[in-house]
């Protein structure tokens, strides 16, 4: 595979970052792994590993984006040869034969700027939140819009348009296939597995923050690219604020003039959900069970999301950077981590 270089970012991720490593060393002519200022020892892991490694300044603040840029800035410098690059966070294993088909799908069709494939949750029946980020993934197959952060991308494409964002915290992966497709390039979700993603979500907490993080980037996406003729995310975005904001407002906020008739309003979010369950039993012809999960996820989601959109719009106007928001645990296990990658050598 001389012509496939890979890029992995993480930040402690501690055994995850290993699985990630080995599934992906064999299979590329060259792997660069970019750490965003871990703790753990995850630089000397991926080292012993055998993968060239970036270390990220740390008086830039960190972002995914700017770190698949600064792999791939790398990746080019030590394989100048390089045709396509497949990005991969340091949380996800390649599948075995992902490699081969993405490249063969890229190299047969020229249009083609980006391939992506099933994304699958490591452990998905660990807990409902694991459960969420599964179907989550469960996206439809052919051309699409976007992709995530697992994704082979061609080379050439990928300078066109001067790569990811690096102010992006979130969503710097549906802004740069705007770009790609405004280029006259096209993105295929293939119908294979990609990746396994080990998100390891425990606890509301952790949902909550990953639906805060989604509605920045909704916010932001839409204040970019809002006034093109896609209208990328405004839709959604319009979506977050009604179910919010203004209809609880308005059920509570008027709730004293109409002798709490107002409050009838709030039956619209079981009829949402209830919408989003058929739909997802309709069209992806999921279980009851996970259809109700994700549409009682998705209904609930609107308020952290409503959070993450307020928050953007806050930091724009007074001129301040957005900050990360992370939702994830470092993974303690380190040492063993570093046990085991010597037994592999």
């Amino acid at each position: 595979m001389k012509q496939i270089g890979l890029v992995a970012i993480g930040r402690n991720e501690g055994v995850r970052l290993q699985a990630c490593l080995l599934s992906a060393i064999d299979k590329v002519a060259l792997v660069v792994y970019v750490d965003s200022g871990s703790t753990d020892g995850s630089l000397e892991l991926a080292r012993s590993i055998g993968a060239d490694t970036v270390e990220l300044d740390l008086s830039i603040p960190f972002t995914a984006a700017r770190a698949r840029n600064e792999g791939f800035f790398r990746l080019l410098e030590l394989a100048p040869d390089i045709e396509f690059v497949q990005f991969v966070d340091g949380d996800c294993e390649l599948v075995d034969g992902w490699i081969e088909l993405a490249q063969q799908e890229l190299g047969s069709k020229p249009e083609l700027a980006v391939v992506c494939g099933r994304r699958r949750e490591k452990f998905p029946e660990a807990t409902a939140y694991n459960r969420l980020c599964d179907m989550e993934w469960d996206t439809p197959v052919g051309e699409a819009k976007a992709c995530g952060g697992d994704s082979m991308m061609r080379v050439s494409a990928f300078e066109q348009v001067g790569g990811f964002n690096p102010a992006l915290i979130a969503g710097e992966e549906p802004e740069m296939c705007v770009r790609l497709r405004q280029n006259g390039c096209k993105i295929q979700r293939l119908d294979a597995e990609m990746t396994l993603h080990d998100a390891q979500m425990t606890d509301f907490d952790q949902w909550w923050k990953r639906s805060q993080r989604a509605g920045h980037a909704y916010a932001e996406g839409s204040w970019m690219h809002g006034n093109t003729p896609e209208r990328h995310w405004v839709k959604d975005t319009t979506s977050i604020w009604f179910w919010g904001l203004v209809l609880p407002a308005l059920a509570f906020g008027t709730a004293w003039f109409t002798h709490g008739w107002s409050l009838w309003l709030l039956a619209g979010y079981p009829v949402l959900t209830y919408r989003i369950y058929r739909r997802m039993q309709q069209d992806r012809n999921w279980p009851a069970k996970d259809a109700a999960l994700y549409a009682i996820s998705c209904a609930m989601g609107r308020f952290p999301q409503l959070q993450g959109q307020i928050q953007f719009h806050q930091r724009r106007l007074l001129g301040q950077r957005s900050k990360l928001i992370e939702y994830k645990t470092s993974n303690p296990s380190i040492e063993q981590v570093k046990i085991s990658a010597k037994s592999t050598k």
